[in-house]
């Protein structure tokens, strides 16, 4: 095809349509269906493979379905030109945007997608159509300009989105007067101070929120907004990995932090003292969302992370969590006691809230008082009744628990046991009749007996109250379209599985990376359970003060799966990698 280069031109539908025909792709009826249907008013500014695409037809060659980014793809080769899927994770926006201006962009239908010292990438969705290219190439010379086709619908959102942004950027900058250098901790923020962009302002505001609305895109668990020596920097945390989405000026990430802190009622004048804050919104599918804030002076400002607690997520169905078979069965058998404690136990950012969450839903009907006390309210759930520690007031989870015992309750969930005074009263909550449920940090089940006892708990009274121990951690799972095949190395599986014996097994999968998981080969989480139920034998055990290595043992008599063979099961299964379970699972 090197036509283009004789001449340019735009494809239209009818070209296109011509093209399918050609290639076998679609039938003389499919084309004649589309050339006598009108398009609707809301249609007119569509690209002729939009408008192709929303007649839901079939690849008579492949028997796929002809959507939007398979028939952008088609064009591509057709044009000989590479077809580009935008990942705004990876895009330096000021950098591409600062190529050309948006009148510019916008009237061609371009995008700067990539740039580096020597190239320049820019993506649009008419490949034949390059009245452009002369006039850009004199414009960024040296560097060269590679040409590729994108997605019209990713090409119409993106051109828009990077540009306000740059602009909101440009504007909060210019209200700023001169741009004022980040000040470090000695400095408090001087309300009315020329300086700084206003946090008021409707450039930071935009900004703010673009930021939410992306983060809810990309699946984000938490934002962090991190002051920095020469400015400020934008970083996700999807599927527990930090990724850095943005760079901004420091006066405009103060701004945005400023702004962030009036929704979230904090003291925005107070920059010293780390504080916490929530914030209510709605995430673009129109659910209400709770985000947690907390800010942290730092050597060159102050520092915000939101944790973004997505009700979908903090309760689900066992099956979603990954808890079944012979596991799901022991935990619904503990969770059916009328009296005694559960612990789950694990790291931070294990998923232990999110467990927790889901079995006291389940577990609250309209027969039983559900209450818990927790730091902070991680989410407001309506069937419990839920209170907050106050250290202020001295209402820390020990008397919170006492208050609790007053009102009623059949089932408590304390949101961590800390010290003795916590563990004493869930002791006592749990022989007075209550089921309660709680969370420990140990590395896994079988450690969170001796650590009550490390904490000043009497093995006997362990040994009478304790139902069973849940250790969990969170693995992430393969992405479904490019996962591959792969043989496993028996060396790196023996130290998973060792002292326990098992074969290698013959297939599993490894991470490649597509366009649907963002490049990392990974696309959402699944938890890896330990579940110790105490039996008599073992109870008898704890309750004669027995060590870790023979509790242990007796565990592993009885059955106990330990996180180890979770792992192994979930890699044989072709959920997740070898290096992903060696990743989180403890080798001890």
């Amino acid at each position: 095809m090197n036509k283009k280069h004789h001449f340019s031109f735009q494809v239209d539908v009818r070209w296109c349509l011509d093209a399918l025909l050609k290639d076998g792709k679609i039938s003389q009826r499919d084309v004649n269906l589309i050339a006598t249907t009108p398009r609707r008013k809301d249609q007119l500014q569509w690209h002729p493979l939009q408008f192709i695409a929303s007649f839901d037809l079939t690849d008579a060659t492949t028997q796929q379905k002809l959507t939007l980014p398979l028939l952008s793809q088609w064009l591509a080769e057709k044009a000989d030109v590479p077809f580009f899927r935008i990942d705004p994770l990876k895009v330096n926006v000021p950098a591409v945007t600062a190529i050309m201006s948006f009148e510019y962009a916008e009237r061609h239908r371009i995008l700067a997608v990539a740039v580096d010292s020597e190239t320049i990438t820019i993506g649009s969705d008419q490949p034949f159509y390059d009245d452009w290219l002369e006039n850009l190439s004199h414009i960024v010379r040296p560097r060269q300009i590679v040409r590729v086709m994108l997605n019209p619908e990713q090409l119409s959102r993106y051109l828009i989105e990077f540009y306000q942004v740059t602009r909101a950027i440009a504007g909060a900058k210019g209200t700023g007067g001169t741009e004022a250098t980040a000040k470090g901790v000695e400095a408090l923020l001087q309300l009315g101070d020329v300086q700084n962009p206003d946090a008021n302002d409707q450039h930071i505001v935009r900004i703010v929120d673009w930021l939410l609305q992306y983060a809810f895109d990309q699946r984000a668990s938490d934002i962090h907004l991190e002051p920095r020596r020469q400015g400020g920097r934008v970083r996700f945390r999807i599927d527990g990995v930090l990724h850095t989405v943005y760079d901004m000026p420091a006066p405009i990430l103060t701004a945005v932090i400023s702004r962030i802190k009036i929704l979230g009622r904090m003291n925005v004048a107070e920059r010293r003292k780390p504080q916490d804050g929530r914030l209510k919104t709605r995430t673009p599918k129109g659910i209400e969302t709770e985000l947690r804030l907390s800010t942290l002076p730092t050597a060159f400002g102050e520092k915000l992370v939101m944790r973004i607690f997505d009700p979908e997520v903090l309760v689900r169905s066992f099956e979603q969590l990954g808890l079944t078979g012979d596991d799901l069965a022991k935990w619904r058998q503990m969770a059916a006691h009328p009296n005694g404690i559960i612990l789950v136990t694990g790291p931070t950012g294990s998923g232990k809230t999110t467990t927790l969450y889901s079995t006291l839903k389940q577990l609250a009907t309209d027969e039983v008082n559900v209450c818990t006390i927790e730091d902070p309210i991680e989410m407001i759930e309506s069937s419990f009744n839920q209170m907050q520690v106050q250290s202020s007031i001295e209402l820390g989870f020990a008397e919170g628990v006492r208050a609790l015992m007053r009102q009623d309750p059949d089932i408590i969930m304390i949101g961590e046991i800390r010290d003795q005074d916590t563990a004493d009263m869930g002791i006592q909550a749990a022989l007075t009749g209550h089921l309660v449920l709680s969370t420990l940090h140990t590395n896994d089940a079988p450690s969170s007996l001796t650590r009550l006892h490390d904490l000043g708990v009497q093995p006997f009274l362990t040994a009478a109250t304790i139902l069973g121990v849940m250790a969990q951690r969170l693995v992430r799972t393969l992405c479904e379209y490019c996962k591959a095949p792969t043989t496993i190395d028996p060396e790196s599986w023996n130290q998973l599985v060792s002292p326990w014996t098992s074969n290698p097994p013959p297939q599993v999968y490894q991470a490649v990376g597509c366009e649907h998981c963002r490049g990392t080969g990974y696309k959402g989480r699944m938890g890896l359970y330990e579940i110790l139920v105490l039996t008599n034998e073992m109870k008898r055990l704890v309750g004669d003060g027995a060590n870790l290595n023979q509790i242990k043992q007796q565990a592993y008599r009885e059955g106990l799966q330990p996180l180890r063979l979770a792992g192994a099961k979930r890699v044989s299964e072709g959920t997740t990698t070898l290096e992903e379970v060696m990743r989180v699972v403890p080798l001890s």
